[in-house]
């Protein structure tokens, strides 16, 4: 930002000629025109030419502003060559006008403790400006601007073939990208693998834990870089230790780092500052898990009000992405409605549709305990702003010692057989089990299939929470 000038009431009349002597230069300025910018002799001319352009669409005459407001305008001679001077010269004076006015106004509400609306009233006087882009061409190079696009929109696969092909590529810089899950679903072991794909991709990525522990974190990527159960990890500590530096000198960056619960965007935006003027990196990455548990900096709402607060949090999330031009991915949970269903919609998230309207990709995880005892993941495309995928299907798989996430040669047939032939199971079980009870002609003793088949579920159940990788995460 440059030096904030000193703009004298002999330069701000001058500003006023400008815009007398040439209406289109007025129009082309408008939008960032404000009386309160200008000293008291010149502000109640500014303030008569605002309120008569906006009521009649037109500018009022010389004369009509000597009658108001008792000031003489002159008209200029020869200004066209100098149209861009003055076009360039007040955007500067009016957004360093903004920025004194917002530091003077910030003192009471630094007083209150307001730091949220003193970084927004701050940052939005930073950034007033004119338009000056006159759009794209359509017409004009459709090849230069589809190279373009191809070239400079960022796009990273995932690592997972199939979900790529439904996101036309990957996710795309400056883009919010929310997964959604039940507790237990395994939310945190997907964003790791997903941080742990992009690292060995070469990318510098972050994973900001807001619940597990920094080393609860990296000792699951380890078992993914490994391939071995967390329980042999502590075993087999200098083989662990070797393939992880030798993975780690072929990869980018990977730091995982422990928030507190409550914190906001200006937290993960400080510690991101901090990281790049140590290490010298930028990130390209960043992970947040999870987006429930961050507040937001704009407004002060309760943690309760969870559509208020996810709204905000998530535009701040979306806005920080685009700003960095950052791939942005968050976590959360859905309702508990919706843990034992199989198709997943809006309604399903908690929070709502606030976080659904402001995020660019929303991915459903799903898994029901028949798929984790095969070791199965599905997620669910919801929304999508850059593909026809919305309704879609993907089918992964993950190994549950070494927890890594890959792509499945199964189909959604292939799926719902395979779902099909655990339920047929069950019923022979339960089959075999009444007839061995009621092996005699008395059938009064025999176990009512409803119960039996409870019985059943029960026991898998039970079994699969003997070791669930899933859980608290």
């Amino acid at each position: 930002m440059s030096e904030v000038k000193n703009y004298s009431a002999d330069l701000q009349k001058l500003f006023v000629q400008f815009m007398m002597t040439d209406p289109q230069l007025f129009t082309r300025i408008m939008g960032i025109v404000d009386d309160r910018h200008f000293d008291r002799e010149v502000r109640e001319v500014v303030k008569y030419i605002i309120s008569y352009s906006n009521e009649y669409q037109s500018m009022p005459t010389v004369e009509m502003i000597k009658a108001e407001t008792g000031q003489v305008i002159e008209i200029l001679d020869n200004i066209e060559q100098h149209s861009d001077w003055f076009i360039d010269e007040f955007e500067t004076f009016c957004r360093h006008k903004a920025i004194e006015r917002a530091i003077v106004n910030s003192a009471d509400l630094l007083e209150e403790g307001r730091y949220g609306e003193v970084e927004t009233t701050i940052k939005d006087a930073v950034q007033i400006g004119l338009t000056r882009s006159l759009g794209t061409d359509y017409f004009d190079d459709p090849r230069k601007r589809l190279e373009h696009l191809k070239d400079n929109n960022g796009q990273i696969t995932t690592g997972w073939k199939d979900l790529d092909n439904k996101l036309y590529g990957g996710i795309n810089r400056g883009e919010v990208t929310i997964f959604a899950g039940g507790s237990g679903s395994g939310k945190s072991l997907f964003m790791q693998n997903l941080c742990l794909n992009w690292a060995q991709m070469g990318m510098n990525v972050v994973y900001v834990t807001l619940e597990l522990s920094e080393e609860l974190s990296a000792m699951r990527i380890d078992a993914m870089v490994t391939d071995r159960s967390t329980r042999r990890i502590f075993k087999e500590l200098d083989d662990v230790e070797l393939q992880v530096k030798t993975v780690g000198k072929k990869s980018g960056m990977l730091r995982i780092k422990y928030l507190s619960s409550g914190s906001t965007i200006n937290d993960i935006r400080s510690y991101l500052k901090e990281l790049q003027i140590v290490t010298g990196k930028t990130v390209d990455c960043v992970c947040v898990d999870y987006l429930d548990l961050v507040m937001p900096i704009t407004k002060k709402v309760s943690p309760s009000d969870l559509f208020i607060k996810d709204k905000y949090v998530t535009e701040e999330m979306r806005n920080f992405s685009m700003e960095t031009q950052t791939i942005f991915v968050t976590a959360s949970q859905l309702n508990r409605s919706a843990v034992e269903e199989i198709e997943f919609d809006h309604s399903h998230i908690a929070g709502g549709i606030s976080k659904i309207q402001t995020a660019d990709n929303v991915i459903g995880i799903f898994t029901s305990n028949a798929m984790r005892e095969r070791g199965q993941y599905q997620l669910q495309l919801l929304k999508t702003r850059s593909s026809s995928g919305v309704g879609s299907k993907i089918n992964l798989v993950f190994d549950r010692d070494s927890l890594r996430i890959s792509d499945s040669d199964l189909d959604d047939d292939d799926l719902a057989v395979g779902t099909q032939d655990s339920q047929t199971s069950k019923v022979m079980d339960t089959l075999k089990r009444k007839s061995t009870i009621t092996g005699s002609n008395d059938t009064s003793s025999a176990i009512p299939p409803e119960k039996s088949e409870s019985a059943i579920n029960l026991r898998a159940m039970v079994k699969s929470k003997k070791s669930n990788p899933f859980d608290d995460n």
